[in-house]
């Protein structure tokens, strides 16, 4: 985008979509002439950052679907209006999967560049390891893993305590079953994906449902695709709640992430999806991270632990998918985990 005028014009058509040329110009209350915001509308019409709806006089705008996925939005800002005060989208997008994602790039060029250099350095950093001491870096990353996968579902075991409770069986004092059944359970999960190593090559729905009944297995969670609606604590979002357009949505996206050739879109379609399509009456976005996991790792690409990323900051930014479908603040996340994940581990 050139100039403010530019940015400015795409903010209030954001904010205030389907309204005419002539409607922007007056909304925008601004010393604007009409004949040059009409000039700007053609050139971000011309530059994929808004469509026209409809011909001659009657034409409206809103702001393309791609741009609104990757646009950045102020986090502190946005949070700061209480719940119901959020304009979202409250309802499943079903054109979001074939319309939108299909003919996105998710990274842009320098994004995509320093991924790739990253992987050449995991590549490079694996090739000097012993398998002993593969296998030892590969087993600190699960643990890792495990744990920072758990607390951000509530669990409150600290990193020592799965440690010991992973290695040795341990158990901590004053904590629940479920939250030591929670940790093994991804430990299990992810020691299946390194024992498998083509198990999501290609992605299928009863791979996705294996590993997510590896994550609830004796939590008292049901197995398979929900058949009942459910709800999503902290938004007004609601997921789909019929069973067979639940699974042609996670057919779709299978679909989508099988003819991508770019592994990191893949990870993190996988990631973003299934938590969105929410499939399962529990353990979403458990399965989604080892999910993600699972492709990364397939492919010989380094696995992610999120270990450092606040649980808070990642809910947000996954709300903020939910609620606006736009990945820009998730995808920074995913970035700088990986970045974390090839700079602490191998």
């Amino acid at each position: 985008m050139a100039n403010d005028k530019s940015k400015n014009i795409l903010e209030y058509i954001k904010a205030n979509p389907s309204l005419s040329s002539k409607e922007i110009h007056n909304g925008l209350k601004s010393e604007l002439g009409y004949a040059t915001v009409k000039r700007i509308l053609a050139k971000l019409i011309s530059e994929n950052l808004i469509l026209p709806i409809g011909k001659g006089r009657g034409t409206k705008y809103i702001v393309d679907p791609a741009y609104a996925l990757l646009y950045p939005i102020d986090v502190d800002k946005y949070f700061g209006k209480e719940i119901d005060e959020r304009v979202i989208n409250e309802r499943f997008n079903l054109s979001l999967i074939k319309d939108v994602l299909s003919k996105t790039n998710l990274f842009t060029t320098e994004e995509q560049l320093q991924l790739v250099e990253l992987q050449k350095k995991h590549k490079e950093n694996v090739s000097e390891l012993t398998d002993a001491e593969y296998k030892k870096e590969l087993e600190r990353l699960a643990i890792d893993l495990s744990w920072k996968s758990s607390q951000i579902e509530g669990n409150t075991y600290s990193l020592l305590e799965t440690e010991r409770l992973l290695k040795d069986k341990e158990t901590a004092q004053g904590k629940t079953k479920d939250e030591a059944t929670m940790l093994l359970n991804h430990k299990e999960a992810i020691d299946f994906i390194i024992e498998n190593p083509n198990y999501v090559i290609p992605l299928t729905i009863p791979r996705i449902e294996d590993i997510h009944s590896l994550l609830i297995k004796d939590l008292g969670v049901d197995r398979n695709i929900r058949k009942r609606r459910v709800g999503i604590s902290g938004t007004n979002y609601k997921p789909l709640d019929n069973e067979f357009q639940i699974m042609e949505a996670l057919n779709d996206l299978c679909e989508l992430v099988n003819n991508r050739e770019n592994v990191f879109e893949e990870a993190l379609l996988a990631l973003l999806i299934i938590s969105y399509i929410q499939p399962f009456g529990d353990g979403n976005k458990r399965t989604a991270r080892i999910v993600s996991n699972a492709i990364l790792m397939n492919n010989d690409y380094c696995p992610i632990s999120f270990r450092t990323i606040d649980s808070v900051e990642y809910k947000k930014a996954m709300l903020l998918f939910y609620e606006q479908n736009n990945i820009a603040t998730f995808k920074k996340i995913f970035i700088s985990q990986f970045e974390f994940a090839v700079k602490t581990y191998f």
